[in-house]
């Protein structure tokens, strides 16, 4: 198993910047790339970026590209969100997720094992 605990979020105005971490544990030998998704209510969970932990490859969603990067501290087990020109539509709970090697994107919720609490983000206007 792999513990996420996210950390980070809070209440900040437009324009600002926030970053998020995401520490793992357990069994984090096994996992192959960590993914931040985010929620709001009455919306399906929405891919927001994905990271190998090897190569440190990323991607990203079209609505945050050029405003947020994802990194990882392998040393720390740790993976981080750092999100500026924060706009009221970044308003959710955030997700980190974690995955083993296997096929697939990265894009979708449904090919991670693992999942953290959340962190509300809310960006005020």
């Amino acid at each position: 198993q792999v513990q996420l605990v996210e950390s980070g979020g809070g209440l900040v105005q437009a324009g600002d910047s926030l970053r998020l971490s995401c520490a793992a544990s357990g069994r984090t030998w096994s996992v192959s790339s960590m993914a931040w998704f985010r929620q709001t209510p009455g919306k399906d969970r929405e891919f927001v970026a994905t990271i190998f932990w090897g190569t440190g490859s990323t991607a990203y969603a079209d609505s945050v590209k050029g405003r947020f990067t994802i990194s990882r501290d392998n040393a720390k087990n740790t993976m981080y969100l750092q999100m500026n020109s924060l706009n009221p539509e970044d308003t959710a709970v955030y997700y980190c997720a974690a995955r083993p090697p296997r096929n697939g994107s990265g894009y979708f919720g449904y090919e991670y094992n693992y999942w953290g609490q959340g962190t509300q983000v809310t960006v005020s206007s």
